[in-house]
Order: C-alpha cells, then sequence, then structure tokens
C-alpha cells in the first residue's frame, strides 16, 4: 500500500474510489466500507484510496496508533492510503473547501464511500447531503453506509474504547471482528525479567488503548510469524519499591526494574506492558509486535519478595500454556 503523508504530493490516481474516515480500530463498519472501495476500485479498473485523519479529531485515545491503523488498512487489500495532519488550521477548512479543495481538486474522486454519521469540516460541518450535492455537481458518486449493529450494539469506535479498558475483551472482539490487541516497539529494559528465568520483551504501545491491569494469554504477532506468549500490564507494584532478595538475589537489582517505555496515555497511568514470548530467543529490540489479548489469567498483584514474584511468573505460565490446549 502506497502511504501518503500531507496533501501536497498526491498521485494522479486512476478512478480514485475513496473511502473517507478516521477509521480508529479499523472495526467490523469500518472494514465493510474500506472492503467495498476496494471491491468496487477492482470492478471498474480504479485505485482503491483510504483517507485517514491524525491526530483524532476528537482528540480521543487510540484504538490503534496511526502505525496500527494503517498496517490493518494495508492488509484489506487498499492500494493507497491519505493521512491528513489534522491540525488546528485544518479543523478551520470548511465542509465545502474540503470537497472542492481536497477531494475534487487535490484526489480528483470519482467516488466517495462514508458511514452516514461522518462528519467533517470547521465546526463539523459537513455531511453526507453535502456530499451528495457537490457529487452531482462534480460529478463523483457518492455511497452511504447505515450503522451496522452487533446483537443490538452499534459497531463504533467509541463504544469498543470503552469496553476495551473495562476488559470486556470478548465484547470488544465482536465487534472488532479480531482479538483486542496492542501494536509497539520493543525497548531495552533493565534485564531483571531475564534473570528471574523470563526474558521478556518491554513494549512501548504508541499512544493505544491498554485493557485493564493483569496477566494474559497473548497471542503475538512478529512479521509474518505468530507465536504464544505471556502479556503483563500492570504498574510494577512489587518492583517498583527497593525490595531485596537477600542471599538468594538476583543481582540485587529492584528498583524501577523490567521498566519498559511507557506511551503518553500509559505514562500518565504508571503503566507497562510486557510480553514473555514462548519459544522465542533472539534479540527483538526495535521490532515492532502486535500483541493480541486472548484471556486475562489473574490481576495485578504485590508480592513480598522478587523470589515469591518468580514462582508466581512460573505458575502464570503454567496455567497460560495448558489454556492455549483448552477450548
Amino acid at each position: 500500500m502506497q502511504i501518503i503523508y500531507g496533501l501536497h504530493k498526491i498521485p494522479k490516481f486512476t478512478k480514485p474510489v475513496v473511502a473517507l474516515g478516521v477509521f480508529d480500530g479499523v472495526h467490523k463498519a469500518h472494514r465493510q466500507i474500506i472492503g467495498a472501495v476496494v471491491r468496487q476500485a477492482r470492478r471498474i479498473g480504479g485505485t482503491s484510496v483510504v483517507v485517514t485523519f491524525h491526530p483524532h479529531p476528537q482528540g480521543a485515545d487510540y484504538i490503534h496508533s496511526l502505525a496500527h491503523r494503517l498496517r490493518l488498512i494495508d492488509e484489506l487489500g487498499v492500494q493507497a492510503c491519505i493521512v491528513i495532519n489534522f491540525t488546528k488550521a485544518f479543523a478551520r477548512i470548511s465542509a465545502d473547501s474540503f470537497i472542492e479543495d481536497i477531494l475534487v481538486a487535490r484526489i480528483r474522486a470519482y467516488a466517495v464511500y462514508v458511514g452516514n454519521n461522518f462528519r467533517f469540516g470547521r465546526n463539523a460541518r459537513g455531511n453526507f447531503q453535502l456530499l451528495k450535492g457537490y457529487g452531482s455537481r462534480y460529478n463523483f458518486s457518492v455511497k452511504i453506509f447505515g450503522v451496522i449493529r452487533r446483537q443490538k450494539r452499534a459497531i463504533s469506535s467509541t463504544i469498543i474504547r470503552r469496553l476495551i479498558t473495562r476488559g470486556k475483551l470478548n465484547s470488544a472482539q465482536r465487534l472488532l471482528g479480531r482479538p483486542v490487541s496492542v501494536f509497539g516497539t520493543v525497548v531495552r529494559g533493565m534485564n531483571l525479567a531475564t534473570k528471574l528465568g523470563y526474558p521478556t520483551a518491554n513494549i512501548n504501545p504508541h499512544h493505544e488503548v491498554l485493557p485493564p491491569s493483569g496477566i494474559y494469554a497473548v497471542s503475538v504477532v512478529l512479521g509474518d510469524k505468530r507465536y504464544r506468549g505471556a502479556g503483563y500490564i500492570g504498574r510494577k507494584p512489587t518492583i517498583r519499591r527497593k525490595t531485596s532478595l537477600g542471599a538468594s538475589s538476583v543481582g540485587g537489582l529492584a528498583r524501577d526494574s523490567l521498566a519498559c517505555a511507557r506511551s503518553h496515555d500509559a505514562r500518565r497511568k504508571n503503566m507497562f506492558v510486557e510480553v514473555h514470548i514462548f519459544g522465542l530467543k533472539k534479540n527483538l529490540y526495535g521490532k515492532d509486535l502486535e500483541i493480541e489479548f486472548i484471556r486475562k489469567i489473574r490481576s495485578d498483584k504485590k508480592f513480598s519478595t522478587l523470589v515469591n514474584l518468580a514462582l508466581q511468573i512460573r505458575k502464570d505460565i503454567l496455567i497460560i500454556k495448558k489454556s492455549f490446549s483448552t477450548p
């Protein structure tokens, strides 16, 4: 997929069929729109194009970071994605100017596909009716998609975001159409987990919404390979205080160990994300991982010593491995 950042170097697409929206989460409703764009572009010999915005126009926490979103959009077969920098200046552009100057003059839209609740332009004045009016004037078609419901619940990024933060991962998964996941870069920690016998990849989760703290059975996607593992989200209640292992210490490292980089939102909450990947022994620093949360094993807990923490980690891993063999 060709990714174009900004509006100044947009190539001349052949019959661009455009999906317009933020598409945070790339959930089932988003995939219906984007999938229709891809199919129509193929039918007419055109180009499937997604136009998205970053940062979030409403300032909401992300279900998926921009990098994660682009990866998921690419997987749907889209040929090009235009990322518009949503600045204060851009927010002042009128809905009419957005259509005339961007959709018509720059992108040369052949067709535009949007959800019926999508708003755009200064003060969110633009809607699908305005698009249809301009479509008649400038000869581009407009296809509108209604709200999709599952079990009487509307599929929306707002609802999915709320479900994830409340730990209702199965409900969120049904609306997303795939497991709840976090996409992040592996960063350096202090290697205490390795000394405890359970090396972890410390993750910077790219400003994404996180499930509640705890231990999770996870699936880890690295490149084109998939691994199983044990995931942790939490505040490190045991090792953040000055605890010593005494004679059985693992180097006496007890201060802020196992530290991973934190996203902007996670930093405010003092949260850490890491994963122990089964059967993988290689340097992952700088690599991007997607961590899919399969099920929660237990809540976060403070232990009196690091020895007790290590014993609990061993139990957690055994439970998680067993859970993968249980339907």
